[in-house]
């Protein structure tokens, strides 16, 4: 196998602070890659030939360990807490020192690419790997700049993500071995201790979460986005497992994204080149698109194959349910590149309401869309993480809260400004519980979900009646093309109707709790959009 030398011609990592006789792998492309993780013993093939990668312990991100520094220029703008812990300058500086040490005798993965759709804001990226798998993670999330772009690559942040390489807490200030550090002053992103590569995506999504609404005036969103012939914009809010990516894949309608995009004045442009879905339980059936992507190039993540074969068992759980597969948006044929369209027309809040309170399609007015979007609602269910008994309620604000180094009130405010200025309906969608609560109902049908939500994008909701519903009260169909009558009322699918009710008053109250937190800030028209107990 040959490293390439000509792809590092005129380009060194010493301005990075490394010096070493190892040779550097610059750019290479997805065959190399498979070629190298292959003969390092890093992954396998499966039949289709995709590449099948083990994070090791850490099978998801790991948000305690996640920090930003704080120097002069973040100790006023960054919303402290939970969410953004900070580190001292001194202890990231010595950590650096430390990794740089580490990979002076290792081989290097290096790969340029880029983050964002619309050239006005584009991230020029520098992302250092020892694993050849997490590179083309990299080459297949990351947008990839062409032969010329590549000959003049200036970079604005550089990735080191050495998972092999583990901190000391007594000395680093971290919390345990792993850690993902953002250096927002001095543009680096430090990842050691794990090898969970969607630390990676989720770190540049953090910086542009920072970037874009504090020095552009840009709403940067957790969304999936995807467009009609006829130019229509359609984008959708939802936390891990409510249907985002899925959702987004429509056969009939070209993919912009499925996770991370930016909303300007009169764009929305995708942050990546490319898609990260869960992968549990998919089939060709429910989801064509996703499983045609995982060809040759793809990766798929903490999966097992069936006994005796090469061929990926996507209902074995053994190792984590967030089994994923990451691969370049160009294998969706339906994709649309460069990965940009219009303002939208309709913004779809996505939850998968586990307590079977949420109508399967209801339509918001301003206030409500600002409290639904603050609150960011979905549930846990029974059995994804130690200890979870009982269906529980998830809040995220603005369905990103653990990417947002900015206070949740800023993307808020841009949110209701630009949903206000273009007129977007804004629709909230259960692709949860009917039924009953989990254990009781059953999870709402993929085909009566893309129905309601095709229904909305084509306008066959403009003229129906509506009711309002009497905990949340936000705006019922009587009635969907292709969906049953009686499924788009929640109460009516219950057995027990007083059942529906005290649920439905608890799962109010459970928002009006969470919301106490952002009381402060909030207007009396976003105030009117809470639940009426």
């Amino acid at each position: 196998m040959q490293e390439l030398e000509l792809k590092s011609a005129g380009k060194s990592l010493t301005g990075l602070g490394i010096h070493h006789n190892s040779k550097i792998n610059w750019n290479l492309s997805p065959a190399e890659l498979v070629e190298h993780a292959l003969s390092n013993q890093e992954a396998v093939l499966t039949d289709t030939g995709a590449l099948m990668a083990d994070t090791g312990k850490f099978t998801g991100r790991s948000p305690k360990d996640r920090f930003i520094v704080k120097d002069k220029s973040t100790e006023n703008t960054v919303w402290w807490g939970d969410v953004n812990i900070p580190m001292e300058e001194e202890k990231f500086d010595a950590l650096h020192l430390k990794m740089l040490e580490f990979i002076a005798d290792k081989k290097l993965y290096v790969r340029e690419a880029y983050a964002g759709s619309d050239p006005k804001y584009r991230l020029n990226l520098t992302i250092i790997n020892t694993l050849a798998w997490q590179n083309l993670f990299c080459y297949n999330m990351f947008l990839r700049p062409d032969k010329n772009e590549l000959e003049n690559f200036e970079s604005d942040f550089t990735i080191i993500c050495v998972p092999e390489f583990e901190a000391d807490p007594l000395i680093d200030g971290t919390r345990q071995k792993n850690f993902a550090i953002l250096n927002l002053s001095k543009r680096i992103i430090l990842i050691g201790g794990t090898g969970y590569a969607g630390e990676m995506k989720k770190g540049i999504f953090s910086v542009l979460n920072y970037i874009l609404p504090h020095k552009h005036g840009v709403l940067s969103m957790h969304c999936s986005a995807n467009v009609g012939n006829e130019g229509d914009t359609a984008i959708f809010f939802g936390l891990s497992g409510t249907g985002k990516t899925t959702l987004s894949a429509d056969p009939n309608r070209g993919l912009i994204g499925d996770d991370e995009h930016g909303w300007t004045e009169d764009t929305i442009f995708n942050f990546e080149g490319g898609c990260y879905a869960k992968v549990i339980d998919l089939s060709r059936e429910k989801e064509p698109e996703i499983w045609d992507a995982i060809k040759f190039g793809s990766i798929v993540e903490n999966t097992r194959f069936f006994q005796g074969t090469r061929t990926v068992d996507y209902t074995n759980c053994e190792v984590t349910e967030n089994t994923r597969t990451a691969y370049p948006i160009h294998h969706i044929g339906n994709a649309v590149i460069p990965s940009l369209a219009n303002i939208p027309k309709n913004i779809f809040f996505l939850t998968a309401d586990a307590f079977g309170v949420i109508p399967p399609i209801s339509k918001l007015n301003k206030s409500q869309a600002m409290y639904h979007f603050i609150s960011g609602y979905t549930a846990k269910v029974a059995g994804t993480e130690v200890g979870i008994t009982e269906p529980s309620t998830t809040f995220s604000a603005c369905f990103g809260a653990a990417f947002l180094p900015l206070h949740p009130t800023k993307y808020a405010e841009l949110f209701g400004q630009k949903m206000e200025k273009h007129q977007v309906n804004v629709w909230l969608i259960n692709t949860g519980w009917t039924g009953g609560p989990y254990g009781v109902g059953s999870r709402m049908k993929l085909k009566y979900t893309r129905a309601m939500i095709s229904a909305a994008l084509e306008g066959h909701l403009d003229n129906v009646s509506f009711r309002k519903h009497s905990v949340f009260g936000v705006s019922i169909p009587e009635t969907c093309p292709n969906v049953p009558d009686e499924v788009l009322s929640p109460r009516a699918t219950w057995e027990d109707k007083s059942a529906y009710d005290i649920k439905a008053r608890e799962l109010g109250a459970a928002f009006i709790a969470n919301f106490e937190k952002y009381k402060d800030f909030a207007t009396e028209d976003i105030l009117a959009g809470s639940p009426n107990l």
